[in-house]
């Protein structure tokens, strides 16, 4: 896994997607990053809405689905391209917080 899209993509809990609520993103010390984890988040809302994600492989295919079938404003776009595509230093699963925390520098 090199980036939050590819977390998105590969990593299921009980066998289904990953929902908004259930990331975090913190450094590697596990001190949380808030606004990161509410871009995150509203991405994710969006994608759900709007994408299949049998259907996309990269964080590109993601922003040009949403570009093409969504109102959504390029600076958001661009918002969403930078934390889709944000380097993933590794995974910290939480099941006593129902969370899965993705680490990035």
């Amino acid at each position: 896994m090199d980036t939050v899209f590819d977390v998105l993509k590969m990593v299921s809990v009980n066998h289904h997607g990953i929902v908004g609520e259930q990331l975090v993103i913190t450094d590697v010390s596990g001190k949380p990053n808030g606004l990161l984890t509410d871009l995150l988040r509203d991405t994710l809302g969006n994608m759900r809405l709007f994408i299949d994600m049998e259907k996309v492989f990269s964080a590109d295919d993601v922003l040009s689905a949403l570009g093409e079938c969504t109102p959504l404003p390029d600076d958001v776009l661009d918002e969403y391209a930078k934390i889709l595509k944000e380097r993933v230093l590794g995974l910290n699963i939480a099941p006593q917080k129902n969370q899965v925390e993705i680490l990035v520098r």
